[in-house]
């Protein structure tokens, strides 16, 4: 089944970030710029997901939600970059059902979302590729049925390359989806955390591979298990 987004931003740059993650997914997705466009948009189209900003123009985040909350129960996600506790449980006292502040990682985004709309519309949330699966509703890593204990960080990349098997992604690349634009360290710590994780999952149907000049990929054997390669 397709699952339908609607993506309320009037941040383009975060919009269409969002908008091209989650239609590599498989997902159909229509955005609005203001909190008006959005309501006429859920009158006539049907989503499984809303991700919506709260500072948008028009009719603010929280006026959209408490609207759309009077006729349907669509699952909806707020977006923002305000931290105090009193708005996000304004958020939740109005029906939304998670809130994730910016900026943020795309691939944990994707597992709210998915978590989310597999509770809700029972969808199937699980990853699996060789001996390594993983449930994204409640973050658990399982290698040969038995569980694997990862830190944040880890469990995030290997969810990441996990959904894109083959796709090379630079260092580059890596540390902007997971440390972000202003991250004050070098590329560096990509290469230690990668390590880590291959020292992690060991032998298990797939390795995270160095390519040569342009970064890493999630490689998967044809062949049962293999050892993750330096």
């Amino acid at each position: 089944m397709e699952l339908k987004l609607l993506i309320v931003e009037d941040d383009l740059l975060i919009s269409e970030a969002a908008s091209d993650y989650f239609s590599c997914k498989g997902w159909e997705v229509e955005t609005a710029g203001d909190g008006l466009q959005a309501l006429e948009l859920v009158k006539i189209r049907s989503f499984h997901l809303i991700l919506l900003d709260i500072m948008i123009p028009g009719i603010d985040g929280f006026a959209v939600c408490r609207e759309i909350r009077r006729d349907c129960d669509i699952p909806i996600i707020f977006i923002t970059a305000r931290v105090l506790e009193e708005d996000k449980l304004n958020g939740y006292a109005l029906g939304g059902d998670d809130y994730i502040t910016k900026p943020f990682s795309l691939p944990v985004l994707y597992a709210k979302a998915m978590a989310l709309t597999g509770r809700i519309q029972g969808i199937n949330a699980y990853v699996e590729i060789g001996n390594l699966k993983i449930d994204v509703r409640s973050h658990n890593v399982q290698k040969d049925g038995k569980l694997l204990s990862l830190p944040p960080k880890e469990y995030e990349m290997l969810l990441f390359f996990m959904q894109n098997p083959g796709r090379i992604f630079s260092r580059e690349q890596l540390l902007i989806r997971f440390w972000g634009y202003d991250f004050d360290g070098n590329e560096r710590v990509v290469d230690n955390h990668i390590k880590k994780l291959r020292k992690a999952i060991g032998s298990c149907g797939c390795t995270i591979q160095t390519v040569r000049k342009f970064g890493y990929r999630l490689a998967v054997s044809s062949q049962g298990p293999c050892c993750p390669r330096e």
